[in-house]
């Protein structure tokens, strides 16, 4: 649409004459003494349809203008003195670790690179569960080498089972925590995982709406397990509201509400040893956002969870570019500096207390070295 109401330039022949009309002008006839009759029907329901339209545009985008500025403003500082790694932090492992690809030299490689690091937990891919809570041992037929050699190369590091699967929250297919035989079944699969030697379970079930009761029924069975193992329950968490009730808008608008609210999240937390939130795939556009939102996520989460419970950030080792996650944004060292901001607004003497990279095979020099400077700085 012109703006400026300027005459369009009259189209021309190749030979440069202006070419004349073939057919009339649909214009409203003149009155008798020289003025136009008003506007019909058609053009008034043109003329509503797109002031109604601008003001929906108007509605939608300020918000989100607002909670942008708001997330730029907030990466903005300087993080307080004595924020970095307290040696709790962890790392997301791939499958490989378990099911035979990995061998002797690349435990001795991970050993060497994890010794100038924080990292206390290796979170290894030992499913995915079936739907119905079972784990075929069949999935893991290297992991008795793995948690030895871990033991026996790294002194004080924990190896946990990362167990996961889908859940039918959002299509017919995947895991029904409501079915009691199902969690039950999820039970008995951590009991398994701990009889393979491993030093706890960390749970990665998705997307697992806020407030579900059947996923709070089941951290207590599995605690009961851990805790009479002297083993560590972990999981892995949802996003925390970044406005109040956001999750309830975002799933009626897109049918997936991303994020738990800060209730939930502490509800979960409370049940747990350990809860790694997965703050990344966030949608955000800039570098500078990112960092903000991160910022943003420790803030609430520290804030949820209590001392007793050992929190840890996500950190972003890998790199796509879709829709959720934009590489050039996502990156490690705005996230660190992220984590450093909301840590020192909030609780900055917080002891139990870390981040964890997700995840190994897909990690650069770049990640590590921006983990190590950012955030272990020795």
């Amino acid at each position: 649409m012109r703006g400026d109401r300027s005459p369009r330039p009259v189209p021309r022949h190749r030979e440069g004459t202006p070419m004349e009309d073939t057919e009339p002008k649909a214009t409203e006839p003149a009155a008798a003494d020289g003025t136009r009759p008003p506007p019909g029907p058609k053009r008034k329901r043109l003329r509503r349809t797109r002031r109604i339209t601008l003001a929906v545009l108007l509605v939608l985008l300020l918000p989100l203008l607002t909670a942008e500025t708001a997330l730029r403003l907030n990466y903005l500082g300087d993080p307080a003195d004595g924020t970095h790694t307290r040696d709790r932090d962890a790392i997301w492992l791939g499958h490989a670790w378990v099911d035979g690809r990995k061998k002797d030299a690349d435990l001795t490689a991970l050993a060497r690179d994890l010794e100038t690091t924080g990292i206390r937990d290796l979170y290894v891919h030992t499913g995915p569960m079936e739907h119905d809570g079972t784990l075929p041992e069949s999935r893991y037929p290297r992991a008795r080498w793995l948690v030895d050699a871990v033991h026996r190369e790294l002194p004080g590091v924990r190896v946990q089972a990362f167990l996961g699967d889908v859940l039918a929250t959002e299509s017919p297919d995947g895991m029904r925590l409501e079915k009691a035989a199902t969690r039950a079944a999820v039970v008995a699969s951590a009991r398994q995982v701990l009889d393979a030697g491993y030093d706890g379970v960390h749970l990665d079930l998705e997307p697992l709406h806020s407030g579900d009761r059947n996923f709070l029924s089941l951290l207590d069975d599995v605690r009961a397990v851990t805790r009479a193992r002297d083993a560590r329950l972990s999981v892995a968490a949802h996003q925390i509201d970044p406005l109040p009730g956001f999750h309830s808008f975002w799933g009626t608008v897109a049918g997936h509400p991303k994020w738990w609210s800060q209730k939930f999240f502490g509800q979960v937390a409370r049940r747990v040893d350990q809860i790694a939130v997965m703050s990344y795939d966030t949608m955000q556009p800039l570098e500078s956002l990112y960092g903000g939102y991160v910022a943003q996520q420790t803030s609430l989460a520290l804030e949820a969870t209590p001392p007793t419970t050992h929190l840890l950030m996500g950190l972003p080792f890998y790199h796509e570019n879709r829709f959720g996650h934009w590489n050039h944004a996502e990156t490690v060292a705005a996230a660190v500096r992220g984590v450093r901001l909301g840590l020192s607004r909030t609780d900055a003497d917080r002891e139990r207390f870390g981040v964890a990279a997700y995840i190994d095979f897909a990690a650069t020099q770049e990640d590590w070295r921006s983990y190590r400077e950012g955030w272990v700085q020795r």
